[in-house]
């Protein structure tokens, strides 16, 4: 399961990036839906290296809601993290649901990168 996890994390890591690379982007030329798809999958990604890391099978869960739920029954800090503005949360992960405003998507990315930021912080990548 390690290196199930391991290849979570490095994905969502690639995710974040690719994310803040649009970000850093003129707004104009922000392709809102890539930078919501890449912190999308990169949330998805940290929480599902997450759950595996403590060798939880994450495949039963299909919506970030479900397996955040998982991560704050192992983890309270995860309850730290607002995901208030995540709309498609609640939606199965490869539904086309995605964001149109910059500001929502910002937030998208600011939760995954959070994430990132805990579980540095926990010394788990």
């Amino acid at each position: 399961m390690k290196t199930r996890a391991e290849a979570f994390f490095k994905q969502a890591n690639v995710k974040l990036k690719q994310a803040n690379e649009q970000l850093l982007k003129p707004e104009e030329d922000v392709i809102k839906y890539v930078v919501c798809k890449n912190a999308q999958v990169a949330i998805e990604n940290y929480l599902k290296g997450y759950l595996l890391h403590n060798k939880v099978d994450p495949s039963g869960y299909d919506t970030i809601d479900s397996l955040l739920q998982q991560c704050k029954k192992i983890n309270n800090k995860f309850e730290k993290i607002d995901f208030s503005e995540v709309n498609c949360s609640s939606k199965a992960i490869d539904s086309a649901h995605y964001c149109s405003e910059l500001s929502k998507v910002s937030n998208c990315f600011n939760i995954a990168d959070s994430l990132d930021t805990l579980l540095r912080h926990e010394k788990i990548i």
